[in-house]
């Protein structure tokens, strides 16, 4: 799993994988001068990568370090063909890695909001719509050869790029993750984008059963039909 130090929490669909016989390793990315020790056999062993979203930008010159070296990472996972899970800027970071472009939004994100498939969708990828999480500035123009199934008036939605998947909203957000992203500085981020706290967090509550037993189907549909893995 790669995470932000202060953000590591894979919440349900943590949950689910876990349901599910998988066991996490950490790649934190504030610490990424550690993984070029080791980024060769980094993922030996390794039945997936799960990388979860950041307060970063992929463009971002004072992340340039750790996005560089992730990058690499998830380039040496879509060669050898070890399935990807990108949440967020990690579905950001998929695209990058694939040859996508990641560009500021013309309009940010924030809430739960709409995704729907697209026409390309296959059937079976039905898990993806619904209302989910989100909490987002930027987004991506998927690379060559993806598949685009899934998106928003706003944004491409989710993506399929071999046995790899991207999707820009947040299939793990439980109530606590919200409410953490809401603290401190994102409170500031709330009132710059005229979301209303206490009608977020009371969204949260509503929505929050529901967004876990979609986030499970999700997570089997991946495991299944995306990455061909035991499920």
């Amino acid at each position: 799993m790669i995470a932000n130090a202060t953000d590591a929490d894979a919440g349900f669909v943590g949950h689910a994988l876990r349901e599910r016989g998988f066991a996490f390793t950490e790649l934190i990315r504030e610490q990424h001068d550690t993984w070029n020790q080791t980024l060769a056999s980094a993922l030996d062993g390794i039945d997936m990568v799960l990388s979860l979203g950041s307060s970063w930008s992929v463009y971002r010159e004072s992340a340039s370090g750790p996005v560089s070296t992730e990058t690499a990472l998830l380039k040496q996972a879509l060669k050898t063909d070890v399935p990807v899970l990108g949440i967020c800027f990690g579905a950001q970071m998929l695209a990058r890695a694939a040859g996508g472009y990641v560009r500021r939004a013309d309009q940010h994100e924030i809430g739960w909001c709409d995704v729907r498939l697209t026409r390309e969708a296959p059937a079976d990828s039905s898990p993806l719509a619904g209302t989910w999480m989100q909490w987002h500035y930027d987004c991506v123009e998927v690379p060559s050869g993806a598949t685009t199934l899934a998106e928003s008036d706003n944004a491409v939605q989710a993506f399929r790029v071999g046995s790899s998947l991207a999707v820009q909203f947040h299939p793990e957000a439980t109530e606590s993750i919200v409410s953490r992203w809401s603290s401190g500085d994102g409170r500031q981020e709330l009132a710059d984008a005229r979301v209303d706290y206490d009608t977020l967090m009371a969204q949260t509550r509503t929505e929050a059963t529901s967004a876990e037993v979609r986030s499970r189907s999700l997570v089997d549909w991946f495991l299944r039909d995306v990455a061909h893995l035991r499920v």
